[in-house]
């Protein structure tokens, strides 16, 4: 009998297109969930949703995964990742709250709503500072602040901009090599880890904004902090993001709904296939 999952998305990526082609691999009946043309029942309706009872969630847009991923639990859908976990990891803010109080060492960060207080935070973690919208993805609208000058200039263009933007999450900038690690984390396992090099003409490292990648060895360091930030989230599927400090690793940001088509590329790794097989051993839990 061929197990069945489901995939729901907004758009279909080179990722996507990876796990699709992976299921037909192992054989599993792979039924896909187009958010922009699919309607979701909530309520009133005695049967809900008749969709197979495990989901990868793919939105690109959180808060339309958010959203679906909650209709779906509700309906007693298992999703992977569930709404705990993006609702978690997807906020950097409640992520990094949640890091700290699962002792997993993450930069020293500040929450601030006005330009005054965000300037007292920054006097305190000390230039050059970091900040990022509490929601987002790709480096977007990350800044390095240089100075105080630089810091109340960003500041103030924010004020113009969505309510959320005005959340202000301010990060020291640790001393690291020019690069960063990104762990592939499924279940209780580091599967795969790659390490992100920025571009001469750029400090961040994302692969999204030109980052070279390659292989990293999954270290015991790596492989503790990795899982222990994955669980600390809820557990599932993440992409892990860490420093390394003249102190050690540092976790930065745990991703939810993380592309893999770099990682594949850098490590080798079937990622689609072991997040396929990971989604169809939920099915018979």
């Amino acid at each position: 009998m061929t197990t069945s999952i489901g995939l729901v998305y907004d758009q279909i990526r080179p990722d996507e297109r990876m796990l699709i082609d992976a299921a037909k691999r192992e054989q599993v009946d792979l039924k896909l969930y187009d958010t922009n043309t699919t309607p979701f029942p909530v309520t009133g309706f005695p049967n809900r949703f008749e969709i197979t009872n495990v989901i990868l969630q793919r939105c690109i847009s959180y808060f339309r995964g958010l959203h679906v991923t909650a209709t779906l639990e509700s309906s007693g859908v298992l999703v992977v990742n569930s709404f705990e976990a993006l609702s978690t990891a997807g906020n950097k803010l409640l992520a990094s709250i949640r890091l700290a109080n699962s002792g997993i060492p993450t930069p020293k960060t500040f929450l601030a709503f006005t330009e005054e207080s965000a300037i007292q935070a920054l006097d305190k973690l000390g230039y050059p500072a970091v900040i990022k919208p509490v929601v987002g993805s790709w480096g977007r609208l990350v800044t390095l602040l240089k100075d105080q000058e630089m810091a109340k200039s960003i500041i103030e263009s924010r004020e113009y901009l969505h309510p959320i933007q005005q959340v202000y999450y301010l990060q020291e900038k640790i001393d690291r090599p020019g690069r960063d690690i990104r762990a592939f984390v499924i279940g209780d396992h580091v599967v795969a880890a790659m390490y992100r090099y920025a571009t001469d003409s750029e400090w961040r490292t994302n692969a999204a904004l030109g980052g070279r990648v390659e292989n990293c060895p999954v270290t015991p360091e790596i492989e503790e902090f990795s899982v222990r930030a994955a669980k600390s989230m809820g557990g599932g599927a993440f992409g892990v993001d860490l420093m390394e400090s003249k102190n050690g690793l540092v976790v930065h940001e745990v991703n939810h709904t993380t592309e893999f088509k770099a990682t594949v590329k850098a490590t080798g790794i079937d990622i689609p296939g072991l997040l396929i097989k990971y989604a169809v051993g939920m099915t018979r839990r």
